[in-house]
């Protein structure tokens, strides 16, 4: 169920995230966003490190899929290098 809330913004250009929602989603000092604005409409999407159990099944399917395409480490390696040396 989606909750409204209304807040406003300080001269500081601070926004409070009304305290229900932050319950909810379990928000805290210090929770970290995207911010993506369009038209008259900013969205606040929070940055949530996975666990290690989610980053080890990302890391699996990462590799699963360059294994399918045919990538060896040293491809990965050149390509590295290769965006390094272009920073």
């Amino acid at each position: 169920m989606s909750k409204v809330g209304t807040t406003k913004m300080s001269s500081r250009g601070q926004v409070v995230i009304p305290e229900e929602i932050r319950k909810r989603l379990g928000l805290g000092n210090g929770s970290q966003f995207v911010v993506i604005a369009e038209g008259d409409v900013v969205i606040l999407k929070s940055l949530i490190a996975p666990s290690m159990n989610q980053f080890e099944e990302m890391i699996a399917k990462a590799r699963d899929q360059a294994r399918k395409v045919g990538f060896k480490t040293t491809d990965i390696k050149a390509a590295i290098k290769a965006a390094r040396s272009q920073s």
